[in-house]
């Protein structure tokens, strides 16, 4: 006995000059030429091959060049004729922990469309740090960007002593065993990781 082919329309679409196009679905069970088993799971609905606890087939996720972090991340909102309009500031910084590092902001509606222009700000602003061999730094740097100033010292077996901002910039640059001041009293985060970043470029070798 020849089981009857199955078939669903799924959508019919006319366009303009062109015939009308029809998409029909046929049972699986069908083009392989085995009738359908009643009552069957997901898989056999679906035309496909049921569950089972081995691997999903997916290619592992390769993880990226760069660690990112964000640092700061602010709602602005702007009164219109027609109400308040919102947009989002985030400050992201990005490194390699092998001494690259870079500071980037965006702003935008979304904050995935902020966090994809930061991260590209951030590459375009990417340096590279003098480092010992220890992990350090060769000497002090001190630098002042816009309200922020930072002082960074090489302290030799204490780690990375260092707090804000400073601290993040410094961990996905790959520094260690130095201790950081800040000498004002700004707690802008991004004009304190773009002080870091303006004292890290100071750093010369001896």
């Amino acid at each position: 006995m020849t089981t009857p082919v199955e078939t669903e329309i799924i959508e019919e679409v006319i366009v303009p000059g062109k015939a009308a196009v029809t998409e029909e679905v046929v049972a699986p069970a069908e083009i392989a030429g085995v009738a359908a088993p009643r009552g069957g799971g997901r898989g056999a609905i679906r035309g496909r091959a049921p569950r089972s606890g081995g691997a999903r087939g997916r290619a592992p996720r390769e993880r990226g060049e760069f660690d990112q972090v964000t640092i700061d991340v602010r709602r602005v909102a702007r009164v219109m004729a027609g109400g308040r309009r919102f947009n989002f500031s985030l400050v992201i910084v990005i490194g390699d922990k092998k001494g690259r590092v870079g500071v980037g902001l965006g702003k935008a509606v979304d904050t995935a469309l902020a966090i994809d222009k930061a991260t590209r700000d951030a590459k375009k602003h990417l340096i590279t740090v003098l480092r010992t061999k220890s992990g350090s730094i060769p000497h002090s740097v001190q630098a002042r960007y816009a309200s922020s100033t930072v002082e960074i010292i090489p302290s030799e077996g204490r780690g990375l002593v260092a707090g804000s901002a400073v601290r993040t910039v410094l961990d996905l640059a790959g520094v260690s065993d130095v201790v950081t001041k800040i000498h004002t009293r700004s707690k802008n985060k991004l004009t304190i990781a773009r002080a870091t970043v303006v004292a890290l470029k100071k750093l010369r070798s001896k």
